[in-house]
This record gives structure tokens, C-alpha cells and sequence, in this order.
């Protein structure tokens, strides 16, 4: 069963939105699923250790058991930025449009990193989830004023972009070469806007209080090597991914969630999400929790 269809979000623009894999299956949400990269675009992405084919390759390693609605959300969003209005409350509204039109009651949801916040959010405003899945953020003590700072740092960069003698950053050649310091933003103000809405929105949310409301089945993983240290350009705010899932890991068990910590002195944020990390620690979860 294969289903495609361009779904018209809040703001009025499309979005095209697929759903394929097992009939009458166990829905999963994945507004992670990027389109396919080719030539040097997907180069490019190797050499950063991104699978050029991450969407599609999540998709079919689903949908053996699954029925799985799958979407670029990020894409959407970076080609239809939302500078004032992305919002929980707007995310939100935008995935139960997108179940709604493809007609998919009840489902599970898989995001990461920002789209994993996104799916807390969703958690604790419907009754619609079956299971949740946050990869790349913890769901409990996260670091909602660290990207805060990190968001309005890149945004005031964007609007006044650095002196020609920082490096941009698709000129760095290889991850080894990366250095925060020396990164120039060069995207568009109403995309590193939107973010700092996002970021703005949570301000005063607090993920210890809600945990309460989510009863559903739940699971957090992220890489051993999960945390970015900023430089002054970002603030000079560490984000420590798996530092805050592996300091409230007992707390999180004892809430009722499942958490790996995957290890691997190279496991950091990008490894951490590549279909080949994370196949073989959701596919199975979600089968144990769904399909028993």
C-alpha cells in the first residue's frame, strides 16, 4: 500500500506526504523521512556521515510491520519558514492536520532532535498517540535555555553575517575541521527566526512537570558522544545530550520510560540518527510495545 498526497498546513502551504508499508499495520509517524540526496549533495552528506538516503531507508525499515506516514517536516520548513508562528502549538496543529488528511486515527511518533521536543509537545496535547520515541533530546531536564542561547545567536549572525574572513560552513571539508568559532551563518534570517520562536515558546515549559500526563509507552536513546560545546559565536553553552539523558536515566526509568544510551566513543548527534543507528533499536521496541 503506497498513498502520496500534498497536505496544506496552517500557514497555507504544502506539504507532500506519504504513507505506505503494511495495510491495516500499526501507524508511525515520521516527520524526519528526508528526500533522497544525489551526486554531490549526497557526497557532501557521506562525508559527514549522513546517509544520503536516510528518509527512504527509514521508511522501508518500517514498513515490513508498520504503516508508516512519513514527511520532511525540517525541508518543509526551511523552504516555508514560520518566522513568528513555529510554535508547539502550531507543530502540533500542522501533524494532526497531516493525520487527519491522510486519515490516520491513532498512530506512534519517531522524531529527533528538535522534532523529538516536538513530539513531547505533541504527547501532552492528544489523546491520539500510541507510543513515542524521542531520539537527540531528553524528554525530562533538557536543554531548552542552552538552544535558547544558541537560536538568537544564530539568528542575530544571520541578520548581520560575519566579516568575509570567517570561513562559511560548507567550506569546511571534513567534520575533523569543523570549528565552532569559525563558523559563518549564511541562512536566511527568516529560518534561524523561526527556531528562536520555537526555542522563545519553551521558555517556561517544564518537561519534569508534565511527565504525569504521558502514560503511553515511551523510549529516549541518544549517542554516547551526544554533546556540542559552542563557541563564543553560540554562546558558549554546552548542550549535553547524553550528559542529561545519563544523569536522569534512573528518573526517567522510574517514570515509565525505556532509555538507551548508545554507546561509542564516535556516537555524537549526527551519528546518532542515521537509519543504521537507529533502525535496530526502534524497530524492535516498537514491535514489543505495538504488535504484543
Amino acid at each position: 500500500m503506497k498513498h502520496q498526497k500534498l497536505v496544506t498546513l496552517a500557514d497555507g502551504s504544502t506539504l507532500e506526504v506519504g504513507l505506505t508499508g503494511k495495510t491495516g499495520g500499526k501507524t508511525i509517524m515520521l516527520p524526519i523521512a528526508k528526500k533522497s540526496a544525489y551526486g554531490q549533495e549526497a557526497e557532501s552528506l557521506r562525508i559527514w556521515g549522513v546517509d544520503p538516503e536516510l528518509g527512504k531507508r527509514f521508511v522501508e525499515g518500517l514498513s515490513d510491520q508498520f504503516q508508516v506516514l512519513h514527511f520532511d517536516y525540517e525541508g518543509h520548513r526551511f523552504q516555508h519558514p514560520e518566522p513568528d508562528h513555529l510554535t508547539p502549538d502550531r507543530i502540533v496543529l500542522d501533524f494532526l492536520r497531516i493525520a487527519d488528511e491522510m486519515q490516520v486515527e491513532t498512530f506512534s511518533y519517531y522524531g529527533y532532535s528538535w522534532l523529538a521536543l516536538a513530539g513531547l509537545q505533541l504527547a501532552i496535547r492528544t489523546n491520539r498517540l500510541e507510543s513515542l520515541i524521542m531520539g537527540g533530546f531528553p524528554p525530562y531536564g533538557g536543554p531548552y535555555r542552552e538552544m535558547l542561547t544558541v537560536t538568537a545567536k544564530t539568528h542575530e549572525q544571520a541578520l548581520s553575517p560575519s566579516p568575509s574572513s570567517k570561513e562559511p560552513l560548507q567550506d569546511f571539508g571534513s567534520p575533523e575541521e569543523f570549528d565552532w568559532d569559525q563558523v559563518q551563518v549564511t541562512l536566511d534570517p527568516k529560518q534561524t527566526k523561526q527556531f528562536l520562536t520555537l526555542y522563545l515558546s519553551l521558555i517556561d515549559f517544564d518537561d519534569t512537570s508534565v511527565q504525569e500526563n504521558i502514560t503511553l509507552p515511551r523510549l529516549t536513546f541518544a549517542g554516547e558522544a551526544d554533546c556540542i560545546v559552542y563557541g563564543e559565536n553560540f554562546g558558549s553553552v554546552t548542550v549535553d545530550i547524553a550528559g542529561t539523558l545519563r544523569k536522569h536515566e534512573q528518573t526517567l526509568r522510574q517514570l515509565g520510560w525505556d532509555v538507551a544510551i548508545l554507546p561509542g566513543n564516535e556516537m555524537d548527534h549526527t551519528k546518532a540518527m542515521q537509519p543504521d543507528t537507529v533502525l535496530p533499536v526502534i524497530h524492535p521496541w516498537l514491535a514489543a510495545n505495538l504488535l504484543n
